[in-house]
């Protein structure tokens, strides 16, 4: 039995359904909408990320959305204030807070709390870019097997950001990542959180849907046609968090002549299987998780038992 506000997170992988969801459930019961997604916290991206329509944004409050410039970044530590922040304010209004979206690295971040790992330094991160441009980022990660082992094996030799990242916490601190997230203390939350995973029972379905709504994308040129106005703007780049998004770095690429049409379209679709494989891997790794069949002809239904039940718990 537990005293706290409820809020329940509705996870999911991309084109699992979660925005509809949460506006059926938001009609049924008095709530607001709190994104938890990366991409959509930009402006002026609107057809790549999915984003919620104007009626949709319209029916119901939606927070964290349009929210910074394509130029800005936006950190787990900061989602997870302004979540708690909203959270509070939405249960002061007397309704539901919905934590809706894919990027389950804010999840984890809002539910397990964040660690203390120092603050980058730019003189530092310099070096290791200039080492990491003369020796290469498999190099580096191998190099990084030698000083954390544990951080090594779940990083690929190409992810070069989180290669240097590691190294530079290590020159900081003089330990390794890993042993730091181990002392890691846990952080209560100021409420219940009734975690519930949007899953598919037939992967090939959920391919499915990712390729017709990549296609609905690029019909009539409106995804390209926004990257080309992101392009225009002459301060973006692909190194930045927003242009790395998927179907925008694809995109981005076929404008610079990398490759046709057709390419676009199959890259784009695979970077989307691929991320909505990771997303599956994270939320199979969340043990209290509810999990719901997003095919199924009632998953709203079955949510909304899943909060009633919760609500009377409470």
């Amino acid at each position: 039995m537990s005293a706290k506000p409820l809020v329940v997170s509705i996870m999911g992988p991309t084109a699992s359904g979660k925005t509809a969801a949460a506006l059926a459930i938001a009609e049924r019961i008095p709530a607001e909408i709190i994104s938890v997604d990366s991409a959509l916290v930009y402006r002026e991206m609107d057809i790549g990320t999915a984003k919620p329509t104007a009626a949709e944004l319209a029916q119901v409050p939606h927070h964290l959305i349009d929210i910074l410039d394509p130029l800005e970044s936006y950190s787990v530590m900061q989602f997870r204030q302004d979540a708690i922040r909203l959270a509070a304010d939405i249960h002061a209004r007397g309704k539901l807070p919905l934590l809706v979206g894919g990027t389950m690295l804010y999840f984890k971040g809002l539910k397990d709390g964040l660690d203390a790992l120092p603050q980058a330094d730019a003189a530092l991160r310099a070096e290791l870019d200039a080492e990491a441009a003369a020796i290469g980022s498999p190099a580096m990660h191998a190099k990084l097997a030698a000083l954390d082992p544990i951080t090594a094996e779940r990083l690929k030799p190409n992810d070069s950001q989180r290669i240097q990242r590691a190294l530079e916490i290590i020159a900081l601190t003089g330990q390794p990542m890993s042993a730091l997230l181990a002392q890691a203390p846990k952080t209560e939350l100021p409420f219940t959180l009734l975690p519930i995973a949007l899953e598919p029972s037939d992967r090939s379905v959920l391919h499915t849907r990712i390729a017709t709504r990549f296609d609905a994308m690029l019909k009539g040129g409106a995804l390209l046609d926004e990257v080309k106005a992101l392009r225009a703007r002459g301060d973006l780049h692909l190194g930045l968090p927003s242009m790395r998004c998927v179907g925008y770095r694809q995109s981005w690429e076929y404008l610079d002549g990398a490759y046709g049409l057709a390419e676009l379209r199959e890259r784009g679709i695979a970077a989307t299987r691929q991320l909505a494989k990771r997303q599956l891997t994270w939320l199979r790794s969340m043990d209290d998780r509810h999990i719901i069949d997003c095919l199924a002809p009632d998953a709203t239904g079955s949510i909304l038992q899943q909060i009633e039940t919760a609500q009377n718990q409470g």
